[in-house]
């Protein structure tokens, strides 16, 4: 009777360390899809905020374009202007 309850204290030593093993892995499963799912945000956030740094570059290239067209159109008008002042007095 005394050998049964050995092997019985046995098999229950094995049956928790086995448990335990179990419980483990499933904890540890379950944090790296925890983990792959951030990831997997994360990844995807800055994704967007690349696009829109890309964005912001292309809309700031185009109006630093647009602001010299500007100042050569001024330019130019400035020049009309002087000419059309220097025929009026010319005029006078």
């Amino acid at each position: 009777m005394n050998q049964d309850m050995i092997g019985y204290g046995f098999a229950l030593v094995i049956l928790c360390l086995v448990t335990v093993t179990f419980v483990v892995i499933i904890f540890q499963v379950f944090k790296n899809s925890r983990t792959k799912i951030a990831t997997a945000a994360e990844i995807a956030r800055d994704e967007a905020y690349r696009k829109l740094a890309e964005e912001a570059i292309t809309v700031q290239r185009k109006t630093a374009e647009d602001q010299q067209k500007i100042t050569r159109d001024i330019s130019e008008m400035k020049e009309r202007i002087n000419s059309i002042e220097k025929m009026l007095r010319e005029v006078q």
